[in-house]
């Protein structure tokens, strides 16, 4: 397995599979094993992905400052990857919390980026406020469910902020397009996947400047996805909307039927978007 340095010394490891041309992708959590992506639905079969494993995540050595885990720090290990491929410029996904990173890489190094995929993103970043409305009208999309009711409720406590503990586990299913026994393991894996320290840090006081960031994101000129989850209580789609109108040259696609990991519940459709996109963003805009 590949492994490069930090700017800070740190080692870092990173994962190469597929064919095609590179897309770095940078995973949610915050700060879980890369693993969870997989082949991104099957897009191994158009496209070469690069997955980091960020710092003390997967085979990435843990750094010995623990405020190294808070994201804007983490920019630099991004450039130096982009570094050690040899990439002049590089084409970049960010899913959930890893869009986070991805935009402020954008956002510091806009020369540097081709293309920019943010899948179902968080949105701490750039300072877009998700309302518990936003969540609730999202969760109704799937009353017919045969676990809505009790789920629905724990969502209701979550988003009026006098959750319990079990509340937390108990709203899991909004966070898929199906509901099912592979959701259930999955979700049984994020567990052990993720970094519980560096988590806590990633988002610490510092980590964002959401006014400069949409300062920048609005000169940003490379195209941009902005990829949604029809169902997705994460990233509703109002809010996805108003993502994608941070650019001057961005495109949002709304799945339906899927959660906050479309390539796992539509995998067709996600490939077909994102070698579509592609293909859009090569060909430049009408008239070019």
């Amino acid at each position: 397995m590949p492994t490069f340095s930090a700017p800070d010394g740190t080692i870092l490891a990173y994962h190469v599979t597929g064919e095609g041309p590179p897309l770095l992708c940078l995973p949610g959590g915050p700060m879980q094993d890369s693993v969870y992506l997989g082949d991104l639905g099957g897009l191994t079969a158009h496209r070469t992905l690069i997955r980091l494993d960020l710092r003390g995540t997967g085979h990435s050595a843990v750094p010995r400052d623990p405020a190294s885990y808070r994201c804007d720090r983490q920019v630099g290990d991004v450039e130096a990857l982009r570094a050690e491929l040899g990439l002049e410029r590089v084409d970049l996904l960010g899913h959930s919390a890893g869009a986070n990173l991805a935009v402020l890489y954008a956002a510091r190094h806009p020369e540097r980026v081709g293309q920019l995929v943010l899948v179902t993103p968080s949105v701490f970043a750039v300072g877009l406020a998700v309302t518990a409305e936003d969540r609730l009208e999202t969760a109704r999309l799937r009353r017919g469910e045969p676990w809505f009711a009790p789920a629905y409720a724990s969502l209701e406590a979550v988003t009026s902020g006098r959750a319990a503990p079990a509340d937390w586990d108990a709203v899991a299913p909004f966070w898929f397009g199906r509901w099912d026994d592979e959701a259930r393991e999955f979700r049984v894996a994020e567990q052990r996947q993720r970094n519980d320290e560096a988590a806590a840090l990633y988002a610490s006081e510092g980590a964002f400047e959401p006014e400069d960031t949409r300062a920048a994101l609005a000169a940003f000129t490379a195209p941009v996805l902005v990829l949604a989850g029809e169902c997705d209580v994460a990233a509703p789609v109002r809010v996805m909307k108003e993502y994608a109108g941070l650019f001057p040259h961005a495109e949002l696609i709304v799945q339906s039927e899927a959660g906050h990991f479309p390539w796992r519940d539509v995998p067709a459709a996600f490939v077909t978007a994102l070698a579509a996109f592609r293909d859009q963003a090569l060909a430049g805009p009408p008239g070019t």
